[in-house]
């Protein structure tokens, strides 16, 4: 179905492309939670046809973790000949603040934001510690 259609609600698209600006305070401690997203055009960078980055913040604004496609494919493990010169989409996530990304395989948005909000309450539980 086209991105207007019932399809689109399924997977909550649209649902995230309406969170575009918003800064959420997760705690009393000052962490807080940004969250980027527009419409791109569909490429085999972004075949999902969006542009997107969630990041949790410390207080301070140092970013702990996030989860986007801003900026180049990161390769599947393995050789580096079997991958060369193949494009892949550019979804990754950072584990931690200086983290340069791992794989993560976009499905849909519900599921992006649910995968960063369990990636927020664990970081949340761990510096509460």
């Amino acid at each position: 179905m086209n991105s207007q259609g019932l399809g689109s609600q399924e997977t909550g698209l649209e649902y995230l492309l309406g969170l575009d600006g918003n800064i959420e305070v997760q705690n009393d401690d000052g962490y807080w939670v940004k969250i980027e997203v527009s419409r791109v055009a569909v490429t085999t960078e972004r075949p999902h046809g969006i542009k997107y980055s969630l990041t949790l913040h410390a207080p301070d604004s140092t970013r702990l973790i996030g989860f986007d496609n801003a900026h180049g494919g990161i390769k599947p493990a393995g050789s580096h000949f079997k991958h060369a010169g193949k494009k892949y989409p550019y979804d990754h996530r950072h584990r931690n603040a200086t983290d340069a990304g791992v794989l993560y395989e976009f499905d849909t948005a519900y599921q992006l934001l649910s995968d960063f909000y369990t990636e927020v309450d664990r970081v949340l539980k761990e510096v509460s510690q």
